[in-house]
């Protein structure tokens, strides 16, 4: 059978039809050559043979999954193995597909460990029955210290014994231990301020004090605290934090030099900490680092340090290093970055050489890569829930922690919408490694040798020799480096260094707000009526079918050919090479402005106005992903701090109609709908004003004539788009295509309203008047034009007028806000419908003759149903050809 047999229909069945339907796949998948012959035995016998050699085991306490090898050995590219995909979906699909189909949600709620309830409180409590008293404490600890010491308790822990004020009053500890050096109360019922101060203020050598999970703590202040040190003067430890005092048995406590079984030194005249060579100081609220204890004498063999959270800000960053620097044996350090030593791990490593390693990461590895940022321990983003919480409830948030995706394309074009998918509970129990022994790849297998008799896989095999035992796993940013914001990026499924994000995001929010507006030079306008010579009707080329029909003016008349056209209306970009193929010449006048992508493309719009403006009202918070992902992160943590609200919309870069588009509050899914192409992130109007209960936003008509000087103007008809759907922020609503997008003129229930009823009827709902919030949008639409023509001054062609649809929201305080600008935009409603001038007289605009009086104002210099925007450097100022017009 010949691979072209198999195009058409008929059933593949030899290796070499496989691998000539397939070799893009193959080649896209990354499986080494030896291996596919492999593969295409399994996929054609539908092999699923990963039980032989892998085995699923619970990790985490029971809150994720990880995979184990069980067989002997497994060498690098020796085997393949096909996963099967548990669920498959389109994003507006999910939470429809977890409510309908039969067991989804609970296979997905225990692929992704949220099935479980909380029930250690049970357990704990099944645990305290088989405690010891206080009482039946103490007699044990004179009993040991009897037996096995000289007599002396100096070391007792009475935790969560339930202890009350009465019951540890009761017991007298001070005269029975008063060489005691180490007490710890933790988890009692202790809350009389002043009884236990008094009390624990008896012990004189008392070095360590724990107080934590009593309800003491919650009433007391730093008064407490100082009271307790006063009177204790050896105390270095107090709740776990160092206190000011701490010295060598501190830092002997942190390194297991000291403990229950050791609380003192027997040889305190020689050093007791020469031995040390690994310490740990994360999270002991350390403010000075320079202590007589901490130093190279008394640890002259330290080679590892953490002293991660600890804010050690009474220290400068040179004294810092200058004390790091003489621990000789100093190889391995653990330290927050940004932190005490500095914003950078290059930084860092340059200044401590003789580092091997920083944060568990190979300092060479660092120095190579110039990585700033870098952590090997960080902590897994493990789901959250409640227990009232739904199963489909949780499965929606946990989800993104095991999503992965893929984009479907034909001979015709890319499909708009990509594909997610959850990998089986095998291929999901592959955990993420930097450096992974397994790689996975999505894989469609057309059986039949065409696109629709495809089933999607994944496959995985070993890039690594693996042994029995050893944990299987794979890279989830595989092939994104730190050009692509890898660091950031892993913050979807671990939480990472939010200082440093925080640092992003607050020097990227000065630079926006030294921004101002730079002012245009008044120039004397350029654009003169355009006409032939010999006085004939201009000749216009379009593809847009509205104007084929609507435009009817004598001075234009429509010819098929471009080339023999004074205008080009088209609704394709035309380049250089568009030019050249159809024989497009620089005399001919054109409906777009070059390099009008700093409007039309959405990054490049945000982009635009933060550089001119920074970040003016009317233009929501916006993040670039593909470049200010660090600052999105640090502008989502510190809203989460606040308590401020954290719904965003991502939208593609170049998409129109919503398509692709998000609405969210979890971060790691902002992260990874990155995956499904270029996007921006906006701050979501999550309060919009509302009409009759439902959302809307407004399109505007803008005509703009010349960029140099600037000259646009704003079409008299605009029309409003409404929702079909009431307006809510219910969690399930987000995935409601007809309650959070306004866009339904493409296969969707539209809901048409004539502009001036609407406005009547905004105006009698919200007791506004539509003139005021006009004005307001007037006002912003003609900002967004001046900052491209200030910072983009190359955009002028004499040659070029362009149409541009502005989209526009207001907010529940009716403040407009920016949504996009869209280039040609489709005006079936203006020609469709006739209307009034809601800022005029009252007149009628008649829809056919929408596209008459946008050529005459862009080509005959006309301003029928056209208001002035911005005009030879002017502002804003009245029509004089219809002096009622504002």
């Amino acid at each position: 059978m010949s691979a072209t047999n198999a195009s058409n229909g008929s059933r593949i069945e030899t290796y070499e039809d496989f691998v000539k339907v397939h070799d893009l796949l193959l080649a896209a998948s990354g499986l080494p050559q030896s291996l596919h012959f492999k593969l295409f035995q399994k996929l054609t016998s539908e092999t699923f043979d990963g039980g032989a050699h892998f085995q699923i085991e619970p990790c985490e306490e029971g809150r994720q999954r990880r995979l184990l090898l069980t067989s002997e050995t497994m060498a690098k590219d020796s085997n393949v193995f096909l996963v099967d995909h548990a669920w498959t979906f389109r994003l507006p699909d999910a939470y429809k597909l977890l409510q309908e189909v039969p067991g989804l949600v609970q296979r997905m709620a225990a692929l992704m460990c949220v099935d479980v309830e909380d029930d250690g409180g049970s357990e704990q409590a099944a645990e305290s029955g088989g405690k010891m008293t206080a009482e039946e404490v103490l007699e044990s600890e004179i009993r040991n210290a009897k037996e096995t010491g000289d007599g002396f308790v100096r070391w007792l822990e009475l935790e969560e014994l339930g202890l009350d004020d009465a019951t540890f009053l009761s017991l007298n500890l001070s005269t029975k231990f008063p060489d005691l050096l180490a007490l710890s109360l933790c988890g009692n019922k202790l809350e009389n301020q002043e009884k236990l101060v008094e009390e624990v203020t008896k012990f004189k050598n008392l070095k360590a004090l724990w107080l934590n999970n009593n309800p003491v703590l919650e009433k007391s202040d730093c008064g407490m605290e100082d009271t307790i040190l006063q009177g204790c003067p050896k105390l270095e430890i107090y709740n776990s934090r160092f206190t000011h005092n701490f010295g060598v048995w501190a830092l002997g406590f942190c390194a297991d030099v000291y403990g229950k079984d050791n609380p003192a030194s027997s040889h305190q005249g020689n050093l007791p900490l020469q031995s040390v060579t690994s310490l740990d100081l994360s999270n002991r609220g350390i403010h000075n680092l320079i202590n007589k204890a901490f130093s190279p004498f008394e640890m002259p063999n330290l080679s590892y340090l953490n002293i991660r959270g600890n804010l050690i800000e009474e220290n400068s960053v040179s004294d810092l290093f200058g004390l790091l620097k003489a621990f000789y044996c100093l190889q391995s350090l653990e330290v927050d970055i940004p932190g005490p030593l500095g914003d950078s791990a290059v930084e860092i490593l340059e200044s401590l050489p003789t580092l091997s390693s920083l944060n568990g990461v190979d300092a060479s590895k660092i120095l190579e890569s110039e990585k700033h940022i870098v952590d090997s321990m960080l902590q897994l983003r493990l789901p959250e829930w409640t227990a009232e919480e739904p199963l489909a409830d949780r499965v929606l948030n946990a989800m993104w922690l095991y999503l992965m995706t893929y984009r479907l394309a034909d001979e015709e074009k890319l499909d708009e919408n990509p594909v997610w998918y959850v990998m089986d509970e095998l291929g999901s129990a592959l955990r993420h490694s930097d450096e992974p022994n397994f790689r996975v790849a999505p894989f469609l297998f057309m059986p039949e040798g065409k696109l629709a008799s495809a089933v999607s896989f994944s496959i995985f095999w070993p890039t690594q020799n693996v042994k029995r035992g050893d944990e299987c796993t794979r890279d989830y940013l595989f092939g994104i480096g730190e050009d692509k914001q890898r660091s950031a990026r892993l913050t979807a499924w671990f939480y990472t260094p939010q200082k440093y994000f925080i640092q992003e995001y607050e020097k990227h929010l000065n630079k926006l707000q030294s921004k101002r507006l730079p002012s245009l030079s008044i120039k004397s306008s350029a654009t003169t009526v355009v006409h032939r010579s010999d006085g004939s009707a201009l000749c216009v080329y379009t593809d847009i079918p509205q104007i084929e029909e609507f435009l009817t003016r004598p001075e234009f008349v429509i010819t098929n050919e471009p080339k023999d056209a004074d205008i080009i209306w088209t609704s394709m970009q035309i380049d250089e090479e568009v030019k050249k193929a159809v024989g497009i010449t620089d005399q001919q006048y054109i409906n777009q402005f070059p390099f009008e992508a700093c409007l039309v493309m959405k990054h490049h719009l945000a982009d635009t106005i933060q550089k001119a403006q920074g970040s003016p009202g009317w233009l929501q918070p916006t993040y670039n992903l593909e470049t200010h992902l660090s600052q999105l992160i640090g502008d989502y943590c510190l809203r989460k701090r606040d308590g401020l609200n954290n719904l965003w919309i991502l939208k593609p870069w170049n998409m129109a109609r919503t398509i692709d588009t998000t609405v969210t509050d979890n971060l790691s899914a902002i992260i990874r709908l990155m995956e499904t192409g270029p996007k921006i992130c906006q701050k979501y109007i999550e309060h919009p004003a509302l009409f009759q209960g439902k959302k809307f936003d407004l399109r505007y008509i803008v005509l703009v004539r010349s960029i140099n000087p600037l000259e646009i103007f704003l079409a008299d008809v605009f029309w409003v788009r409404l929702a079909n759907n009431p307006y809510s922020l219910e969690k399930h609503s987000l995935f409601e295509y007809e309650t959070h997008f306004t866009v339904m003129n493409y296969g969707r229930r539209l809901n048409h309203m004539n502009t001036p009823e609407f406005v009547r009827e905004f105006e009698k709902e919200h007791q506004v008047k539509w003139l005021d919030i006009h004005q307001r949008v007037k006002s912003m639409i003609r900002s967004v034009f001046e900052s491209a023509a200030s910072l983009h001054p190359e955009m002028h062609d004499p040659k070029s007028r362009a149409m541009y649809g502005v989209d526009v929201m207001l907010d529940a305080s009716f403040q407009p806000k920016l949504l996009e600008v869209t280039y040609c935009p489709d005006c079936m409603r203006a020609c469709k419908y006739d209307t009034k001038a809601i800022c005029g007289g009252g007149e009628t605009v008649r829809g056919p003759d929408f596209f008459n009086f946008v050529l005459g104002c862009l080509f005959l210099n006309e301003t029928i149903h056209i208001c002035i925007l911005h005009v030879f450097g002017s502002l804003l100022y009245m029509n004089p050809s219809v002096s009622t017009r504002p």
